[in-house]
């Protein structure tokens, strides 16, 4: 009677053990399907639903990555990102602008002054933060470029060092293919977009084109920030020695711009000029709990809060980086951490 009695007993044992064991694979599964079905559904209610702001938001943050386009692609025809994001109006904005920056108005009031100030960013209601770094002598920021061009880009902290540089920010954007040109979404930061200028010499001159138009940052032999729409051929004739394409502008002359390209919220960079000459350098950061991300206006409101009379947005999401005094200061998005990128805004010592 005992020997049954015990195996009685241990077959209940088992019973409940299976019935536990069944029981947590029910609910483990119940989990899964539930996070699953939540985020189909959140995903057909971004992309399909009527809240046209968070449609914006969403696939602007997209579009400003690099490596997450093709996830607004699988959803929307390239037409209705245009429309969303507003790419083709900022485009034709970019050929019709006529408004030049007046060099006049900008006096190099502290040149061989080697300092550089340093200010934390953030957003009153903590959406984000970021750095600020204020270079006295716009003569020292130049432009680096990899030393593997054409074939991949190099981490914005190993251009600083090349360069032997004391502060450094990422700068121009790059073709979002590879280097054989056969995959797209796989750029390597190789192959520059736009105008590229280091140290006068013309790295990228937008495909041969030297009297094309497009949206970028120049910096002239004497330290003077030029932002707007220019070719090669007009950057050449003011004397500019650095350069980079990205956009939009966002300060012109001491006005805000008007920004019609929806960028989202996500991770930015930018770089801006004020009256006496001080070069002003901006990384925000995000994607992240501790720091969202900002959008265009955010950077325009920034950048006119610190004093810009002129400012463009450069590339940004996991690009943005900042390097100061021998480290990276901010906390790019990118798993890896620093993204290769074929250029940087660097200040030399």
């Amino acid at each position: 009677m005992a020997k049954e009695r015990r195996i009685k007993d241990k077959n209940k044992k088992g019973r409940k053990k299976n019935s536990l064991f069944s029981m947590f694979r029910y609910s483990i599964s119940f989990i899964i399907f539930e996070v699953v079905f939540t985020g189909v559904v959140m995903t057909l209610v971004v992309f399909y639903g009527p809240f046209i702001n968070v449609k914006k938001t969403v696939v602007g943050a997209l579009m400003t990555s690099g490596a997450h386009q093709y996830i607004a692609k699988w959803f929307l025809s390239d037409a209705e990102i245009n429309n969303l994001v507003g790419t083709a109006t900022a485009n034709s904005q970019v050929t019709q602008a006529t408004q030049k920056v007046n060099l006049n108005a900008i006096t190099i009031a502290h040149k061989n002054d080697t300092g550089i100030v340093r200010y934390d960013v953030s957003s009153t209601n903590g959406k984000f933060k970021g750095y600020m770094l204020l270079i006295k002598d716009p003569t020292r920021v130049k432009v680096g470029v990899s030393k593997s061009m054409g074939v991949e880009g190099e981490l914005t902290s190993q251009i600083a060092k090349d360069n032997n540089a004391v502060a450094a920010i990422n700068a121009g954007g790059f073709v979002d293919t590879s280097t054989n040109g056969t995959t797209t979404y796989t750029g390597t930061g190789g192959i520059p977009a736009g105008i590229l200028i280091s140290n006068g010499n013309v790295i990228s001159n937008n495909d041969g084109n030297l009297d094309k138009k497009v949206t970028t940052m120049g910096i002239t032999n004497a330290g003077k920030l030029l932002v707007g729409n220019y070719s090669v051929n007009d950057l050449e004739s003011l004397n500019v020695t650095q350069a980079v394409s990205f956009m939009p502008i966002l300060v012109l002359n001491g006005h805000a711009v008007k920004i019609t390209e929806d960028g989202g919220i996500a991770p930015r960079t930018a770089i801006g000029q004020t009256a006496d000459g001080s070069i002003l350098l901006l990384v925000i950061d995000g994607r992240q709990l501790s720091s969202l991300g900002a959008t265009y206006q955010d950077v325009q409101n920034i950048m006119l809060q610190y004093g810009a009379v002129n400012a463009i947005n450069l590339d940004g999401g996991s690009s943005s980086t900042m390097y100061y005094d021998g480290s990276i200061i901010n906390n790019p998005c990118d798993s890896n951490g620093e993204r290769y990128v074929p250029s940087a805004v660097y200040v030399g010592n």
